[in-house]
């Protein structure tokens, strides 16, 4: 099922992002916010920024669950520290990352002089996925059997529908990369979208494959919290994980200061940095549960900016009736967004309690078994 839904997923956001760009063609502006005032006016245009702010600001806040998830776990290692080391402590690690490394970083004014990184984040997913293959031909023997691991579905399926989105989204970046196209049109932007959700469906599925192989009941929604904290292949593959992350975090607080100023006025550079980074760490403390900050960022954001908007957007701009046989696919688009969004929401705040179901900080049992090198 969790295959089936990635598919699904892929499929409607190649569509999403295939709607955008012909609905900027009807429209005759080219940028997410001009397409939504152009379909519903300064409403529109200030509701695709509240969700263009919250959508980055809660993604900076599961980059540094992710960073206080790894970097302790490879310190730990290196320097064999004692669990109340206080650099044994998430919440010291990622304040001396977010001072040391993302808010230099943040403050930079000219994110051209990250473009290397995306390079090198290229390479580290490539390792971080070999890492992964590596390890269930060799760990996932060892692995004890859960029960109902490979039932069909579960009630989770909602929830990781956004999540699944939150890994496709894109889409406030159209119209950046529809402009870097030679002599862009509608084809080519098609056959560029086409290529790329199936290589990033791909990419998701072997990880998914991978992980869930390896690791079935145990799995955790931080894949990497799984393997033990002796294993020195996994550790450097959290090492490759963090520095992709911490590269990608001034790219998302550049585009929340942006909102912030296009919906409000001009701020200080060095202050609205400061408050936005501090107000992340200060979250993303509270909570060692990756899963829910996704599930919570894929149903609140990243699934209306996606599937909704787009959709609707099309569908006002577009003329005909809403049931012509043009705009069918764009309306379940739009259906099909709206049910996640809901069901997602209810689901997150009915099993809201269950959030301490993470293992972060706790050593595996099947660790003190097993030992990988």
């Amino acid at each position: 099922m969790g295959l089936f839904l990635l598919a699904l997923v892929a499929l409607v956001t190649d569509y999403s992002l295939v709607l955008m760009v012909r609905s900027a063609h009807i429209s005759g502006s080219f940028s997410y916010q001009g397409l939504m005032e152009a379909a519903f006016g300064r409403p529109g245009f200030y509701l695709l920024t509240f969700l263009q702010f919250v959508y980055p600001f809660i993604a900076m806040v599961s980059y540094n669950v992710v960073v206080g998830d790894t970097v302790t776990k490879v310190l730990i290692r290196v320097f064999s520290l004692p669990p109340r080391s206080i650099f044994a402590r998430r919440d010291y690690v990622v304040a001396m990352a977010t001072i040391f490394v993302t808010i230099p970083l943040c403050l930079l004014k000219d994110m051209a002089k990250l473009a290397k990184a995306s390079f090198l984040s290229l390479v580290f997913i490539i390792f971080i996925l070999g890492a992964i293959f590596s390890r269930f031909i060799s760990l996932a023997p060892y692995i004890p059997s859960t029960r109902d691991s490979w039932q069909v579905y579960n009630w989770g399926i909602i929830p990781a529908i956004g999540i699944m989105a939150f890994a496709f989204m894109c889409h406030h970046n159209v119209f950046l990369l529809y402009g870097s196209i030679e002599e862009p049109d509608q084809a080519k932007w098609d056959k560029v979208t086409h290529y790329s959700v199936f290589v990033s469906f791909m990419i998701a599925s072997l990880f998914g494959i991978a992980g869930y192989a390896t690791f079935t009941g145990y799995s955790q929604g931080d894949l990497l919290e799984n393997y033990c904290w002796d294993d020195d292949l996994m550790n450097v593959a959290r090492i490759a994980f963090s520095l992709t992350i911490l590269f990608t975090f001034p790219i998302e607080c550049l585009v929340t200061r942006a909102v912030i100023t296009q919906a409000w006025r001009p701020v200080s550079h060095f202050f609205s940095t400061i408050a936005i980074v501090a107000t992340t760490y200060l979250i993303s403390i509270s909570t060692d549960c990756l899963g829910v900050v996704l599930e919570l960022n894929g149903v609140i954001s990243a699934v209306p900016l996606a599937f909704i908007l787009p959709a609707v957007s099309y569908l006002k701009l577009e003329e005909g009736s809403i049931l012509s046989k043009r705009k069918l696919p764009a309306l379940a688009l739009a259906l099909f967004g709206l049910l996640v969004a809901v069901l997602g929401f209810a689901t997150i705040i009915t099993t809201f309690s269950t959030v301490d179901r993470c293992s972060h900080g706790h050593y595996m049992s099947y660790c003190y078994q097993n030992r990988t090198n």
